[in-house]
């Protein structure tokens, strides 16, 4: 389709949609069948490596999604996150010296995952823009269409069976969405699977239960080593038997702090502990992958290079397998590790352990209300029947008080809370004061 044509041509699909009178997640009335072929079965990834390596960034731009491929001087960008971060994604393609985008991808319209586009095509050439084609209602939507239209930006609408042609030694195969749209918005997002050699990566985008359901029964192999999870490891999708299909070594949550959908939700968190090593971009920061297509690394904003190698665990990098411990250590600490007293004029928070165990307290931390500011424990056992007392100012730590080394206040005098999260993301205990 031509892009003069594009506007048109969906808003018309839109409103005959709107008189068909089904609903979708944010109210507005869709309804829709494509015309696209019918899923295909595939066999595994034959494509071997170009002697360049494939960066994968999952960036830190709090509750949304947005996604960086770089090889061999080609880039793709897989959804912009909320309208303000816009400018944040712009200005880390920019910080790289990325001034065209081969590729971008919106899953779905969701503003979470395409509110930041207008930032991107107003500021990088784009050679191809790549949508799931389900048509939505909302003024976002509208606005990207429009910039799309009056920039002349290449416009295509994929759906399960399709290839992206990104480089010749990136398989790119599109899983989601189904020849039938769905009447779910998030349940219609473009899902990716990039294979570079040996290693590979699965992009949900929002995509749950029902689209986990279609892809595994149209024969897909999912399979993968990296996995963005799905709508942000919320309980709508990341599903038992499909998490057992793809067997993640990596799992990457791309998430907000202290957001107000409880995402990730606790039992999903758990599901994907239980097969894999979860990063979190609210804990960790943007968190890239790179990969020669039979090895890869990890490297974390907020930690540096944390993991190599075929899979973070198991793993010869020995800070790795402290870590693991860790979150054994941790995951059975139940309520005996609580925030005991907070004192906000005083500038600090208490942390007792009321259980008949020591507990490792280190990659722990302590938030604010908002997630303002942040501390880490740093190595640090709490023994049983004991507090800590950890004061916002600089000082000496001692076994019972440490110091978060700021130079400005941390709590708010007209009432704050303070959260304490144990080193897998879980939040553990909470007061208000």
């Amino acid at each position: 389709m031509k892009p003069s044509q594009l506007t048109a041509a969906i808003f018309c699909l839109a409103l005959a949609l709107f008189a068909a009178g089904c609903t979708d997640p944010e109210g507005t009335s869709i309804e829709t069948t494509s015309e696209q072929t019918t899923p295909i079965t595939t066999t595994q990834n034959t494509v071997t490596e170009s002697g360049q390596s494939l960066t994968v960034h999952f960036l830190d731009i709090g509750q949304g999604d947005s996604i960086l491929l770089e090889i061999d001087g080609k880039a793709m960008l897989v959804d912009s996150g909320e309208r303000d971060r816009g400018k944040v994604v712009a200005a880390y393609l920019q910080d790289r010296g990325i001034s065209t985008l081969d590729y971008v991808v919106a899953t779905h319209p969701h503003s979470d995952h395409i509110g930041g586009m207008n930032d991107i095509l107003n500021n990088f050439q784009i050679e191809h823009f790549v949508d799931s084609g389900f048509p939505h209602t909302s003024k976002t939507y509208e606005n990207m269409l429009t910039t799309i239209d009056t920039k002349n930006i290449p416009f295509e609408v994929v759906q399960a069976g399709h290839k992206i042609d990104f480089d010749p030694a990136v398989d790119i195969e599109v899983l989601n969405p189904a020849s039938t749209y769905s009447d779910e918005l998030n349940e219609n997002s473009v899902v990716l699977k990039v294979t570079y050699g040996e290693t590979s990566f699965l992009l949900m985008g929002d995509a749950g239960l029902e689209s986990e359901e279609s892809i595994m029964k149209a024969g897909y192999d999912v399979d993968s080593d990296i996995l963005k999870v799905g709508h942000h490891a919320s309980r709508s999708g990341s599903g038992g038997a499909f998490i057992s299909a793809v067997s993640p070594e990596v799992s990457v949550i791309e998430v907000g702090a202290g957001n107000d959908y409880g995402h990730p939700h606790t039992e999903v968190l758990e599901r994907l502990q239980k097969a894999s090593t979860v990063y979190r971009t609210d804990l960790d920061g943007t968190v890239t992958v790179t990969t020669d297509g039979s090895t890869y690394s990890i490297t974390t904003e907020k930690t540096g290079t944390i993991s190599s190698g075929n899979g973070a665990y198991p793993s010869t990098d020995s800070t790795t397998e402290e870590q693991a411990e860790e979150y054994a250590d941790s995951s059975s600490t139940g309520s005996t590790v609580y925030v005991s007293d907070l004192n906000i004029q005083d500038e600090w928070v208490r942390i007792s352990n009321t259980g008949s165990s020591p507990v490792s307290l280190k990659g722990w931390k302590i938030e604010d209300e908002g997630s303002k500011h942040t501390y880490t424990f740093q190595p640090y056992t709490l023994n049983s029947g004991t507090t800590v007392t950890v004061y916002t100012g600089k000082g000496t730590n001692s076994a019972s008080e440490l110091y978060w080394q700021s130079d400005n206040p941390v709590w708010n005098n007209d009432g704050d809370t303070a959260y304490l999260y144990d080193n897998s993301g879980k939040l553990i205990s909470e007061l208000e004061s």
